[in-house]
């Protein structure tokens, strides 16, 4: 990484609840810009340790950094550092589409005509613009995966973390949210894509990390894996337990 900090850096992050271990001592950081891939299978610690990236986990041990605040002592300015879109939807269903957005800003101390600006823009980006004034549970699947991510953009972070951003999608929309990634990336954002589709993590991600009960088992670049077959290796041991 060439000594320069790192979008994100995780040092020997443990998370317990009760007697078990969720997270087992896992060490990785993501460049600034990058486009990487935490894999795994159900269960194996990945959206527990996204959780703990974004403060909705507290840590037992270890320690993580966004942009070189850490995300205990320097928390306020960390979480304005980072988007996070999750795979469970989670809108407040009496608000319209264009308050989503708006109040999500609030939660970062951004108020005010400028945060209107961006939430009609980012409704114009992602096709929305028409269902401005519609609450969520009236917008189709695809349109509520949309506003996922234009909700994690809201604030303009300088990372976003997609938690199976195409879970459960159709072909066509899976591609539409790939392109939309890729320009993302390209203008600078740093991603962390979680995913169980290997193609799309072959697709997008610069490197990997595989995660398996807690434990990070590789961390490599996409095409090295690809190349030496790691990757389908690694998740054909992972899938038969």
């Amino acid at each position: 990484m060439n000594g320069a900090v790192p979008a994100l850096h995780i040092d020997r992050l443990v998370k317990r609840y009760g007697d078990f271990t969720a997270v087992d001592g896992i060490s990785f950081d993501v460049a600034e810009g990058e486009f990487f891939g935490l894999l795994g299978p159900n269960g194996a610690g990945k959206t527990t340790t996204i959780n703990a990236i974004v403060g909705l986990a507290h840590i037992t041990s270890g320690a993580i950094s966004l942009f070189g605040y850490d995300t205990v002592r320097d928390w306020r300015t960390a979480r304005r550092q980072v988007g996070l879109a999750p795979q469970e939807y989670n809108f407040d269903r009496y608000l319209n589409i264009r308050d989503v957005l708006i109040f999500q800003a609030g939660y970062y101390g951004i108020r005010g005509k400028a945060v209107e600006r961006r939430a009609d823009m980012l409704l114009e980006r992602f096709d929305l613009a028409s269902k401005a004034k519609l609450v969520y549970t009236k917008l189709s699947g695809g349109m509520k995966r949309r506003l996922t991510l234009a909700r994690a953009l809201i604030h303009e972070p300088r990372l976003v973390i997609l938690d199976e951003p195409t879970a459960g999608v159709d072909v066509e929309l899976r591609l539409e949210l790939w392109s939309m990634l890729r320009e993302l990336n390209t203008k600078g954002t740093t991603i962390i894509l979680t995913t169980h589709y290997l193609e799309e993590a072959e697709e997008l991600c610069d490197r990997i990390g595989i995660i398996q009960a807690g434990k990070l088992v590789a961390l490599e670049a996409t095409q090295k894996l690809i190349g030496d077959g790691s990757l389908q290796d690694v998740f054909l041991e992972l899938t038969r337990r």
